[in-house]
């Protein structure tokens, strides 16, 4: 059996092509068969484990902020792009993926990716191939695949949070290709982030109108019909169709940023 995508599970894959990541951690064939971090976190059953475990859990945890501020502190402008890993290489959303990547460089951004395949690689390689820099932030999955190519920069995460803060604290905005649930988790979080002031000057761009209209329909007529979001929270999005208007919008948001 499969999932509803297609994708294997792990236990339908050949035991020779088993791979899993845990942070930096590289696992192959027998030693891939093991629980992902968040799930020990999350996972309270068992309630003496739990106790006994997570006073070291904690300095894991900080150990990928350390490692991701570490690594990142030095990357200078940055835009986070986000957009779904079942992307085809050939299709129109790939080549708008692809074509954002190379502007955003042009425009002295670094991009930033999930490092995973379909429309992040895109991106990433769009910048790799434009003499920019190219990160991709991993993250332990049960199908995942490791980060594409085409990252230059690259990190591993275990825990789903410390990756987000790093999308958010290194990034000057947010492009958002169409997607699955991860992207819609990552657009809807940015603009809580946005509606609270925790962050400011932050423009998020949504790439295809035919896919993100309907879901903007439901805000406005939903959202916004039943009181529970303000007409002002409309306007934290801004929906393109172009590579060049998404582009546009971020460097209108952003404001003029030099080379460093």
């Amino acid at each position: 059996m499969s999932n509803q995508s297609g994708i294997p599970l792990p236990s339908e894959l050949p035991t020779a092509l088993k791979t899993r990541y845990k942070g930096a951690v590289e696992l192959r064939r027998s030693q891939a068969d093991i629980p992902q971090a968040d799930q020990y976190l999350l996972d309270t059953r068992d309630q003496a484990g739990f106790t006994h475990t997570d006073p070291w859990r904690v300095l894991r945890i900080q150990s990928e902020f350390v490692e991701g501020f570490g690594t990142l502190a030095d990357l200078g402008p940055a835009i986070s792009v986000f957009g779904s890993a079942r992307t085809k290489r050939g299709t129109e959303h790939y080549a708008i993926a692809e074509a954002i990547g190379r502007l955003l460089v042009q425009r002295n951004f670094a991009v930033i990716t999930g490092g995973g395949p379909g429309s992040m690689e895109a991106v990433n390689k769009g910048a790799s191939e434009a003499g920019g820099l190219s990160v991709g932030l991993g993250i332990e999955l049960p199908f995942e695949q490791g980060l594409n190519e085409w990252v230059d920069l690259g990190i591993n995460f275990r825990y789903f949070f410390a990756r987000k803060t790093m999308f958010v604290k290194y990034a000057q905005g947010f492009v958002v290709l169409p997607g699955g649930l991860g992207t819609m988790d990552e657009l809807f979080e940015a603009m809580v982030l946005v509606q609270t002031e925790k962050v400011t000057s932050f423009p998020i761009v949504l790439v295809g109108s035919s896919f993100w209209t309907p879901l903007m329909d439901w805000v406005r007529s939903t959202l916004l019909g039943e009181g529970m979001i303000s007409e002002r929270d409309l306007s934290l999005v801004n929906v393109v169709d172009t590579a060049e208007d998404a582009v546009q919008k971020i460097v209108a948001g952003v404001g003029s940023l030099p080379r460093p």
